[in-house]
């Protein structure tokens, strides 16, 4: 038997995906699969490569999964080091602690990328913001004290939070998405949705200045609004990994992400739902019903009729494994300040080395010697030293 045929039926049966179920998938009869898998039959190339694709969304290790990206959230009480302490659960000590914050907030209190800002005036409160590293880094705090996400938003919500801002993100492994075609699918009003707005980048180009990773982002297209308080952004995650760490694009874990970017009451409401009935992906894929479908154009119907296109009906649900939220701690890195010092301080202490040299002195290294450490980089040094036991208040 060809061993093509033996690593599909072995992967079918590793996945405990049925015949019957994956012929429907992959819209062809149970006898015409039977006849594959029994060596009867042979398909051609591009059909064997559409059956491993589509086989691949039923990988029990999730075709799709989801991270919470972005997290802003406002407590109506002047009381930061209670929040820290009780909500955050983390050990105020080992923060780098500033008298000034963006947005008008008087002090910050900042570990890592976990920023936090507090105002004397109730109105404002305590803000915590926590972006993509944020949540990573936070994540790993979590991680060790032995809590979810759904504690830490019920935790929240005890102390009746405000939810400022919530990004989902949905990780496409598999390549279920297409965000070329379904840019074009806007373009040919095969889109049906309630956004009045949509636009596209190509690859390498300017992406907004509010994108962090604005000139790695491959091909994008944002959905909606961006002052709105619900927008969705859809852009090539493989593009990103390949521009920002050389990983070439066949060999990237994700093939595109899709950001669900939900504010105030929106996201409010999303928490309050996700508390409610603990079903992440009934919440997050009721959302995005609500607002956008992508369809197949059919003249001989009307255009509330169109049949929902099969790449979207997958990443709804349609023929793929369940949902499932994800975690991605990471460690705090200082790669950024390295990669500033390799980029604009090294050739300068190069050139002292070689000053040195020639002079016979040792300049760099009593200036080094001499140097004063700030506040802020001496508790960066803290922070570095110590155990997460160490950081986590519990």
């Amino acid at each position: 038997m060809d061993t093509w045929v033996q690593e599909f039926r072995k992967k079918r049966l590793d996945y405990g995906i049925s015949q019957s179920k994956l012929s429907v998938a992959l819209g062809i009869s149970r006898q015409y699969l039977n006849q594959i898998e029994g060596g009867k039959a042979v398909p051609p190339d591009d059909t064997k490569k559409m059956m491993e694709e589509i086989l691949e969304r039923f990988n029990p290790e999730a075709s799709l999964t989801l991270l919470f990206d972005y997290v802003k959230v406002r407590f109506p009480t002047t009381e930061v080091e209670w929040i820290i302490k009780e909500i955050l659960k983390l050990n105020i000590d080992f923060m780098v602690h500033e008298d000034h914050a963006p947005n008008n907030y008087q002090e910050s209190y900042v570990m890592r990328d976990i920023f936090i800002m507090a105002s004397d005036d109730v109105e404002k409160g305590v803000l915590l913001e926590l972006k993509g590293k944020g949540c990573r880094q936070y994540e790993s705090f979590l991680e060790a004290q032995g809590r979810s996400w759904f504690d830490f938003f019920q935790a929240c919500m005890s102390v009746k939070a405000v939810m400022k801002r919530l990004d989902l993100a949905i990780n496409d492994v598999v390549g279920i998405l297409d965000v070329p075609e379904l840019t074009k699918k806007c373009q040919g009003r095969e889109c049906i949705t309630k956004f009045r707005t949509f636009k596209s980048y190509r690859s390498g180009e300017f992406i907004r200045n509010r994108e962090e990773d604005k000139l790695g982002m491959g091909n994008t297209l944002y959905i909606g609004s961006l002052r709105s308080d619900v927008y969705i952004c859809l852009y090539e995650k493989d593009y990103e990994q390949y521009i920002k760490n050389g990983i070439p694009m066949d060999e990237t874990p994700i093939k595109n992400r899709f950001e669900l970017r939900l504010k105030d009451d929106r996201a409010q409401l999303t928490v309050e739902d996700l508390l409610y009935g603990y079903d992440l992906e009934t919440t997050v894929f009721s959302i995005i019903n609500s607002y956008i479908r992508f369809v197949d154009s059919d003249d001989r119907k009307r255009r509330r009729d169109w049949k929902t296109n099969a790449r979207w009906a997958c990443f709804l649900g349609e023929n793929r494994g369940k949902l499932k939220l994800t975690t991605a701690p990471e460690p705090y890195t200082l790669d950024r300040t390295m990669n500033w010092l390799a980029r604009q301080v090294a050739p300068t202490l190069k050139m002292v080395l070689g000053l040195d040299s020639l002079r016979r002195t040792d300049l760099l290294n009593e200036m080094v010697e001499h140097a004063e450490l700030t506040k802020k980089q001496k508790k960066i040094l803290e922070q570095e030293a110590a155990t997460i036991e160490e950081v986590i208040s519990m």
